[in-house]
């Protein structure tokens, strides 16, 4: 019995002695640890409340559109795309093309490279290709929106069917 308590009295004093040994590691270690996690929680946060700012400012686009202010929501939809949010600046894309908000061409294919560059998703990626096609074969440049259709063909993409489709007609 008494054996038992030797061993946990020097378990004890060892664990006292690593600790003033390594007093200055183990507190920074720690102190490592909660700036990771309040950097974490932080950045997650900005995170959400962006991305709701950005909801927001998509809703009052729409707001705008539909009271027929072009020009304001054409703005907004630009600013969504600019800040390369991954969600909402291939919707704001789409609804800049499908409102013909936008008359330069070469700015709207501007805004589909800064969307490709954001979106994450081999679906969203292959969608956004899509779109370009279909936009290229719109302003009469057919070869290179084909030439979107046929990668798009050859990738063996879920939207083979629909380019194989579109190329056919």
């Amino acid at each position: 019995m008494e054996e038992n308590f030797n061993k946990y009295k020097d378990l004890g004093n060892q664990q006292i002695n690593f600790y003033k040994k390594n007093k200055k590691k183990i507190f920074t270690i720690l102190l490592f640890i909660l700036i990771i996690s309040v950097s974490v929680i932080f950045f997650n946060t900005q995170s959400k409340q962006n991305n709701s700012l950005i909801a927001e400012k998509y809703i009052q686009a729409g707001i705008f559109l539909s009271l027929e202010e072009n020009e304001k929501s054409k703005k907004i939809y630009e600013e969504i795309i600019k800040s390369k949010n991954k969600f909402y600046s291939s919707l704001a894309l789409f609804a800049l093309i499908e409102k013909k908000l936008e008359k330069e061409n070469s700015k709207v294919l501007e805004y589909f490279t800064l969307v490709e560059k954001v979106s994450s998703s081999e679906e969203n990626k292959d969608l956004l290709k899509l779109k370009k096609a279909l936009f290229l074969i719109k302003i009469s440049k057919n070869e290179e929106g084909e030439e979107i259709l046929q990668g798009l063909i050859n990738k063996k993409s879920h939207l083979t069917k629909i380019a194989q489709e579109i190329l056919n007609k």
